[in-house]
């Protein structure tokens, strides 16, 4: 690219995201302090403002780690396993990408709800889903379900297996193998899954409204709050709950980017010395031959 358009593509590029984003996100903040700040801390700290962030807190600690594990497992079996039906399963983990996340509120209500499939059996048992905080993890953990995997999946291909079986036929173990060799290798992607799902899950509308039924002060996620304060008229209330929501995911994505940083300059400044994220599976190597080795005298 010539050196002449650089800088006229660099102007439309951020006056796009100006558009895009700076403008409206600012806006925001704007309407959230137009009457002051007291004013808009008593909107987001009332009883059910509360409640909602508390309960977003909530689906985000459970949600998220349920897909990062799972992400992480499904990744590991696609590339490291041959089996008839992967493509299937490689398939549905994109699904909740496909569909609206309002048709995957609706089909957890027809499967988990008091008519659907498991609804009565549930209810025997004194569990409810449809409408109460299970729901609503369930909802937000499917819409994000697909991050973690597409960003782990290419990064497992990339490196191939050598190092694995070497560990393996030197009698590592296989937690030993995941924690020593493959954890690291993924790091950064898994790092960039995590937030993406946090992103994701701190967002959700669609398939929450629909499983949560949206009561206030029992099922309102933030989201779900700035929907009902702006149904309500409670305008400053929806923009200093939409401020909440924004600092909470620029404050996500400040600690992924602190730690690429801290990791890129770690890589820059290390020293010949120094071992590399890709000597681990020389060090793991070594740890086991070192403890092999007095067995074999």
């Amino acid at each position: 690219m010539t050196s002449r358009w650089r800088w006229p593509l660099r102007i439309l590029a951020l006056g796009y995201l100006t558009f895009l984003v700076v403008l409206p996100v600012g806006s925001i903040f704007f309407r959230a302090f137009q009457h002051g700040f007291a004013t808009a801390w008593s909107a987001v700290t009332t009883p059910d403002a509360l409640h909602a962030l508390w309960l977003t807190f909530i689906v985000v600690l459970i949600a998220v780690p349920l897909d990062t594990a799972f992400g992480v497992g499904v990744a590991l079996i696609l590339s490291r396993h041959r089996f008839p039906g992967a493509w299937l399963l490689d398939a549905f983990v994109d699904l909740p990408l496909a569909v609206s996340p309002v048709v995957v509120g609706i089909a957890l209500i027809l499967v988990y709800g008091k008519t659907g499939w498991f609804g009565n059996w549930l209810a025997a048992r004194g569990i409810q889903v449809i409408f109460s905080v299970p729901g609503i993890i369930m909802a937000s953990a499917t819409v994000a379900l697909p991050y973690v995997v597409r960003e782990v999946l290419p990064v497992l291909q990339e490196i191939g297996t050598d190092q694995e079986q070497a560990a393996t036929t030197l009698g590592a173990k296989p937690l030993a193998i995941f924690r020593r060799i493959t954890l690291p290798s993924i790091k950064r992607s898994l790092a960039y899954g995590v937030t993406l799902t946090t992103a994701r899950v701190l967002g959700e509308f669609g398939g929450v409204v629909v499983v949560s039924g949206a009561i206030a002060g029992k099922t309102e996620t933030l989201t779900l709050f700035i929907s009902d304060s702006f149904d309500n008229l409670n305008i400053v209330g929806a923009y200093a709950g939409a401020v909440i929501l924004a600092l909470i995911a620029l404050l996500v994505l400040a600690i992924f980017a602190r730690d690429t940083t801290k990791e890129g300059r770690k890589h820059r400044w290390r020293s010949p010395s120094d071992p590399s994220p890709s000597d681990s599976a020389t060090l793991l190597l070594s740890t086991t031959s070192a403890s092999i080795s007095p067995m074999a005298h």
